[in-house]
């Protein structure tokens, strides 16, 4: 078996590869060769040289691999059954030939069952349409992506699955919204997001390659985007900080000796009734100098001052500090943990830092209210793993997807007088402590952050 093994799987994969006659004359001369082997053991051959050839493909390349392989299988086993022996009749060559036709059909059927049952089991969401438009086949991860059993779906077109009971109205606008892109614009791929957050991509085949029917490949990306998001988020990170290190010392000397000129007169316009004028002056470059202070910070955090200290102690103190300006804005910030002794190494100033900037934007949203009701932070901590989660929940007024998407690129910002640099200090000092952070946000219901910092050993 292992000398079949041997010229079976170069024979196929040419075959396969090319679809040649040549290659496909090999299967007949492998088929002649054969004694004394059952046609079982040939299928497990075949089966284990298509599992090698279709290990590194896609859902649709393994499929036009299995329907080729079909005919190199069938070549072989007529040539394996239909041996000639010269002492037979012709109705005996007749009757073997029928014999052998049906057990070719039985053990075609076999392997397409097994290819079929390995397409179930994909990861990938598959499902068929025939050119009728009616759905002919569909896998175990498609059902479920529909949330309807496989089992009331195969036999439909379009229009049963659309008015099917059990499907939901957010699938149901997504495959509209797919109709019209394959039908109509006869779009090839179609990237999109559910009702749970995940980013799937629909791949679409047809044409020629395959005979008027409808290939659809659902495949979940979520974790791509996230990965590619973070690189995304890193590369303006460091252009940021390329800028900042070039260009904001140039910018705060020659302000810093506008300042001392302006103190200088300052007499000289009190004199002419323009003191408020000084003011406004020197108010202005006090700003100037605070968005190039942040500015700076966005490209320095970078090597934490690490140091061992209990994170609720860290926020009682956040708290105290934020508590008098809460109160103002028409807010209260409360407190709860669910272990006392949670420890952390952190540059302590750093990660202050982020916790302030998170509460006073909170107290911001807060204040958008407009008193049309209590306004509320709640900052809770707990163990996740090896992780302490730090929660910071507002009852303000929200964000946007477009907002949440962008809240922490450098200079994004919804606030009049915001630089849009806080957030991506926070994402960045963070990152550097080597946590996570996360947030949740619907318009008018809220915003929640999710800190993640690594428990001190």
């Amino acid at each position: 078996m292992q000398a079949i093994r041997t010229r079976y799987f170069p024979a196929l994969a040419e075959y396969i590869r090319s679809g040649s006659e040549a290659s496909l004359f090999e299967a007949t001369e492998i088929g002649k060769m054969l004694q004394d082997i059952h046609p079982e053991d040939i299928i497990a051959v075949h089966e284990e040289s298509m599992q090698m050839l279709v290990a590194n493909v896609d859902s649709e390349e393994a499929l036009r691999l299995y329907s080729r392989s079909f005919i190199f299988l069938i070549e072989l086993m007529v040539a394996f059954r239909f041996r000639v022996q010269p002492e037979q009749s012709s109705e005996q060559r007749f009757s073997e030939m029928r014999d052998m036709l049906l057990r070719s059909h039985r053990s075609f059927r076999m392997v397409k069952n097994k290819y079929e049952n390995v397409l179930q089991h994909m990861d990938s969401g598959i499902a068929i349409f025939d050119g009728d438009g009616m759905l002919s086949f569909i896998n175990v991860q498609m059902a479920k992506l529909l949330d309807i059993p496989r089992t009331t779906l195969i036999g439909c077109n379009l229009i049963d699955i659309l008015s099917h009971s059990r499907l939901r109205k957010s699938t149901k606008r997504i495959i509209l919204k797919l109709y019209k892109e394959v039908f109509l614009r006869r779009s090839r791929y179609l990237e999109f997001v559910d009702a749970n957050g995940r980013t799937l991509l629909v791949t679409v085949t047809y044409g020629d390659q395959l005979d008027g029917d409808y290939l659809f490949s659902v495949k979940d990306v979520t974790e791509y985007k996230q990965i590619e998001q973070t690189a995304y988020q890193n590369d303006k990170l460091a252009m940021l900080g390329k800028i900042a290190a070039s260009i904001a010392h140039e910018i705060r000397n020659p302000l810093t000796s506008i300042r001392g000129f302006i103190q200088l007169l300052k007499p000289h316009l009190s004199q002419l009734g323009k003191e408020e004028y000084s003011r406004i002056i020197l108010t202005e470059i006090d700003r100037a100098n605070d968005i190039i202070y942040e500015f700076l910070n966005s490209s320095k955090p970078s090597a934490p001052m690490k140091q061992k200290v209990r994170i609720n102690s860290l926020l009682k103190e956040v708290i105290l500090l934020s508590d008098s300006e809460a109160l103002m804005k028409g807010c209260q910030i409360q407190f709860e943990t669910y272990d006392e002794e949670l420890t952390v190494s952190i540059d302590v100033k750093q990660v202050k830092q982020v916790v302030l900037n998170i509460v006073r934007n909170a107290m911001d949203a807060i204040g958008e209210l407009d008193g049309e009701r209590s306004g509320r932070i709640d900052i809770i901590t707990r163990r996740d793993g090896r992780d302490v989660e730090i929660t910071i929940r507002d009852n303000g007024m929200g964000m946007d997807p477009l907002t949440k998407s962008k809240l922490f690129d450098p200079f994004y910002t919804t606030k009049a007088a915001g630089t849009g640099l806080g957030l991506s200090v926070s994402y960045r000092i963070v990152r550097n402590h080597g946590g996570k952070i996360r947030v949740a946000s619907d318009t008018g219901e809220g915003t929640e952050f999710n800190i993640y910092l690594p428990i001190a050993e």
